[in-house]
């Protein structure tokens, strides 16, 4: 093999992923952008091809169950730049992260701060902590402390933190991952509610943690204590099922089969483009409605029985033996297609769930682009400061999904006083 050429190659690879995620809109801290540029990420991914290694929107699968699922990866250069924006490591940080991965992250994190002995990895999976230590060694950070562990604990001897940073999903925020961060510290994690994932940054602001920035992400879910998701098929064959959180007081078995009863359908009115994203609205019902969950239906499954927007997963509604899903209707019009926003459910109280939905879809077809503020405290915590939203209950911490009230809403709330 020639050496020089493949050197050169995976230089200039690396130099166009680099634009790409730049063109998406991340790696926006010029800081971000100049460790994505130096650090060769196929050195951490050995067995993948250059053009795989240097993709900008795929992960590379490193580890995986039994199964075939997913067990640890290098996480997608578009998905590591945005949340290491969001993390905004400065030199002297010291920075811990939940997940090991291929230690790859953990080398961008050690260029950030400035100093390899201000970075700890933890992951549980002693074959993930080796291939970590010995990427890391290889790139030249083998002061990097890695540790095999449990990552709900954090990693107290080499703490307090001013950065955690998780790369894998967490239901809850662990008690451990408080105590470890500084009073001015920032975390971000892919965090678990309603059935969807978010990398939340998330700055301490005196006992509650507070958000500035939600962006969509998907992660291996961290198991442990700190789990609270919960899975059960709703069709006899199990090819469908819904996805709800401990907190919910949803009853799977009340819902087996409720797709096999007639459905109410309703129209929002409201169009979505080819390839517009539609997060926006899962992300705003689990701000306005408790019962939101998730429905996840296997690809091969007819819509003749089940068409949510997306079939792995879509937004829903659950209540008793009733259900409602996003769904979507093309429509050909002189611009070319468009795709109306609506809803489909089933059972007693079909049109009532179905109702909601559209009403949130107004919602946020009338401000798309607007995100929520989460603000988390401690489980214990009697704070009420917020008054607008909803309050997903965890084991460990109570997080407040909250969007800042349209104008009508406060005069509203003005008449009330």
């Amino acid at each position: 093999m020639n050496t020089e050429a493949t050197a050169a190659s995976a230089e200039e690879l690396r130099a166009r992923m680099v634009e790409k995620v730049r063109g998406d809109g991340f790696a926006t801290n010029p800081r971000v952008e100049r460790a994505l540029r130096q650090m060769p990420r196929h050195e951490f991914v050995p067995e993948a091809d250059l053009q795989t290694a240097y993709h900008p929107f795929e992960a590379v699968i490193t580890h995986r169950f039994a199964d075939g699922t997913s067990l640890s990866c290098a996480s997608a250069p578009f998905v590591v730049a945005m949340m290491l924006d969001q993390l905004d490591v400065h030199p002297g940080h010291r920075v811990l992260e939940i997940g090991a991965g291929t230690g790859y992250n953990a080398a961008l994190l050690a260029e950030l701060t400035g100093d390899s002995q201000l970075v700890t990895t933890i992951d549980a999976d002693p074959e993930v902590t080796e291939q970590a230590r010995r990427n890391l060694d290889a790139a030249g950070h083998g002061h990097t402390h890695v540790v095999t562990g449990d990552g709900t604990h954090g990693a107290p001897e080499n703490g307090p933190y001013d950065r955690i940073i998780a790369t894998v999903s967490p239901w809850d925020i662990p008690p451990s991952w408080w105590q470890q961060l500084t009073p001015t510290g920032r975390m971000v994690l892919p965090l678990r509610w309603r059935g969807q994932t978010r990398a939340v940054a998330l700055a301490e602001r005196g006992g509650k943690l507070v958000s500035d920035g939600v962006e969509l992400c998907g992660f291996v879910p961290l198991t442990g204590d700190t789990e609270g998701e919960r899975t059960a098929p709703i069709t006899d064959d199990g090819t469908v099922s819904l996805h709800w959180d401990r907190d919910q007081p949803i009853n799977s078995a009340k819902l087996r089969g409720v797709l096999d009863t007639p459905h109410t359908s309703r129209w929002s009115g409201h169009m979505m483009v080819a390839n517009e994203p539609f997060d926006g609205i899962w992300l705003r019902l689990t701000a306005e409605d408790s019962r939101t969950c998730r429905i996840n239906a296997h690809p091969n499954v007819p819509r003749e029985l089940v068409a949510p927007l997306a079939p792995m997963r879509s937004p829903a509604l659950a209540d008793g033996e009733s259900l409602a899903y996003v769904t979507q209707h093309r429509h050909r019009t002189e611009e070319g297609s468009r795709w109306e926003l609506g809803a489909i459910g089933h059972g007693p109280n079909a049109a009532a769930l179905a109702d909601r939905l559209v009403e949130v879809i107004g919602h946020w077809a009338h401000a798309r682009e607007q995100r929520p503020t989460l603000i988390a405290y401690p489980a214990d915590s009697t704070s009420t400061e917020h008054d607008h939203g909803a309050t997903i209950e965890k084991r460990h911490s109570r997080v407040a999904v909250t969007y800042a009230p349209e104008p009508d809403q406060l005069a509203e709330d003005h008449r009330h006083f």
